[in-house]
């Protein structure tokens, strides 16, 4: 079934939106790979990714940080192995979600992406099956800023040639769609695929 929003973009998210929470088994490996006790390791692994994700800090830097923080010397491989354990755990795709995009993508309504990332997600994004619908992909780490700092709202919009209450925004975390609100864009807190679509239906 189409979902048709004329003259309007809705603009997600990717993970926790499009994407699954990664796994409890998912965080298991990362845990088990980096060889360090798990709490130790999420405090490393939290530490730094507001400054990965706005582009501050390279890739290898922030898992060669969190190795450094955990008592380990771990070299290219190694934060290789837990990169592509982390990237796994972020980008595996929830059907139900997807199939609302292709629905929107049916109707003809503009699609963009909007995620809080490190630039090294950009291209997978983009050329991935459903990035090739988003007419636009904004990854935080490419542009340095990170949501909800209303600039990254305000930047897509200029690129997308929107008003800002011309703008529908995805996201799971509250805080995320309170600073697109504050420039005018409608707003919607992800839950769940049934409720999504019910909130963009009631768009239409």
């Amino acid at each position: 079934m189409s979902i048709s929003l004329p003259g309007r973009a809705v603009v997600f998210d990717y993970g926790e939106v499009i994407s699954f929470t990664p796994s409890p088994e998912d965080r298991a490996r990362l845990v088990a790979a980096s060889g360090g006790p798990a709490e130790a390791f999420w405090a490393a692994y939290d530490a730094d990714r507001d400054a990965l994700d706005q582009g501050l800090l390279p890739t290898t830097d922030y898992w060669i940080g969190i190795g450094a923080a955990l008592g380990f010397d771990w070299d290219i491989p190694q934060a290789q192995l837990m990169w592509s354990l982390d990237f796994r755990g972020w980008t595996t795709a929830d059907p139900e979600v997807v199939r609302v995009i292709t629905d929107l993508d049916a109707g003809d309504t503009r699609l963009a992406l909007l995620s809080n990332a490190a630039r090294d997600y950009g291209t997978p994004f983009r050329h991935s099956p459903i990035g090739e619908l988003f007419e636009h992909v904004f990854v935080s780490g490419e542009l340095l800023l990170l949501k909800p700092d209303p600039a990254i709202y305000r930047h897509a919009a200029d690129v997308l040639g929107l008003r800002p209450e011309d703008l529908v925004f995805i996201d799971n975390r509250e805080k995320n769609v309170r600073g697109a609100e504050s420039i005018g864009i409608t707003g919607h807190v992800y839950t769940d695929p049934a409720s999504l679509r019910a909130f963009l239906e009631s768009l239409a």
